[in-house]
């Protein structure tokens, strides 16, 4: 199929970026750069590709995909992306009802403890139980997208449904509809960094006045956040 073999750099990226796209395979995302960059693809090559002629290679193939999963697994060919996956850190003990006042949030991550990951590509999501005093990494649930179905925001979505609040990368408006259904406030950071840092930041937040949607996801009464909100309005 190719008129050359594919140097060992390439060839692994393009195995770590088909594991971001879904129901893809190396040979079926060969397919695609075949027709978007010719075969075989270089870096030179990768380095040129746009999303939209990723999108549009093959006569589409792609053309279903979310921008974000296309845009993480176009960062994977290019080389701009980190291409190993850390595990993650262990799990903090943890029993319903021992941090009063707390919420859960989760976190999108590609690796370790970093907030790094899309929406709809990110390889697994950080749950966090965090308080004004404490923050907790219970939980980490690992994407899996044969169990998707044809819905695969509704089933990422599902997947952290217990969670108020979720800290993303990025993520896309259909993506963010599925996740608010839910009532689980997404925030965009698109700098990411540490996942730990930003549960430190929340713990802060939660010590002091919380912003009227934090106080819902607290589980506070409704007078109790119009007070909040006029707070902020007289502050």
């Amino acid at each position: 199929m190719t008129s050359g073999p594919l140097s060992e750099d390439i060839a692994l990226r393009i195995g770590l970026a088909a594991r971001t796209l879904p129901d893809t395979d190396p040979a079926r995302l060969l397919r695609v750069l075949a027709d978007a960059v010719g075969l075989p693809p270089t870096a030179e090559s990768l380095a040129g590709l746009k999303v939209k002629d990723f999108k549009q290679a093959a006569d589409g193939e792609f053309a279903s995909f979310d921008q974000d999963v296309l845009k993480a697994a176009l960062a994977i060919l290019k080389g701009e992306a980190s291409v190993e996956f850390d595990p993650p850190p262990a799990l903090e003990p943890y029993t319903e009802g021992d941090m009063p006042d707390s919420i859960r949030v989760a976190c999108a991550s590609n690796g370790g403890e970093a907030l790094d990951g899309h929406f709809g590509a990110a390889r697994r999501f950080l749950v966090y139980q965090v308080s004004a005093l404490e923050t907790r990494l219970i939980d980490v649930r690992t994407v899996d997208e044969r169990q998707a179905g044809e819905d695969k925001n509704a089933y990422r979505a599902e997947l952290i449904a217990d969670c108020q609040v979720l800290y993303v990368a990025s993520i896309g408006g259909p993506a963010a509809a599925k996740v608010v259904k839910r009532d689980i406030h997404p925030i965009k950071d698109a700098d990411g960094g540490s996942a730990r840092e930003r549960m430190l930041a929340l713990q802060r937040i939660l010590a002091g006045k919380a912003p009227p949607w934090l106080a819902k996801a607290m589980g506070h009464a409704p007078e109790t956040r119009v007070r909040f909100e006029q707070e902020e309005s007289e502050a």
